[in-house]
């Protein structure tokens, strides 16, 4: 775990994945922030486990809570949830390869990144799967026209949850660093 304290690391998942229950702007979430901030911290043990089990359940809470009036059922899996996931684990195998050496630079670059693969798959999802736009190559390059609005949300969301994670723990280590040098 890079010497890290893995239960502090997966309470600011964990709060993460939470926070997807306050009312927000539409695709101002967490969910890339927490495959990065797990791929630089999380050894290749929990990497995957405890950011994607908070993940799961953070989408069993929005699914069956926030948006249950929308289902007839419990709903375990969405429509478009595996290109959600999918999305997820590419974004930490980016964080890997990217965040060897955390660094603002290094984390804002995943970020953006990060946005665009989400954007990129998720929209590709709505695409294959829905039935809102026609399955040629038209249809496609429109559902990417109609998303535009959404990637500024996207943008913003994850840079603003990559620095509440990146930072926030960054600053718990240094206090705690702090408490035991005195």
């Amino acid at each position: 775990m890079k010497k890290d304290n893995w239960i502090v690391l997966t309470v600011f998942v964990v709060l993460a994945a939470l926070s997807r229950l306050v009312p927000h702007p539409m695709n101002v979430t967490p969910i890339a922030a927490m495959a990065l901030f797990g791929a630089a911290y999380f050894n290749r043990k929990l990497l995957f486990v405890i950011p994607v089990l908070a993940l799961f359940v953070s989408d069993l809470l929005v699914n069956n809570i926030l948006y249950g009036s929308y289902y007839q059922h419990f709903v375990f899996f969405y429509q478009g949830a595996f290109f959600v996931y999918l999305s997820f684990f590419l974004i930490a195998g980016l964080g890997i390869f990217l965040l060897k050496k955390i660094a603002v630079k290094n984390i804002i670059l995943s970020s953006l990144l990060a946005s665009t693969l989400f954007f990129l798959i998720s929209n590709f999802g709505v695409w294959m799967t829905g039935t809102m736009y026609p399955h040629t190559f038209g249809g496609l390059i429109a559902c990417y026209t109609m998303a535009i609005p959404f990637f500024g949300n996207t943008l913003l969301g994850d840079l603003f949850y990559v620095g509440v994670l990146f930072g926030g723990y960054e600053l718990v280590k240094m206090k705690a660093l702090k408490q035991v040098n005195i």
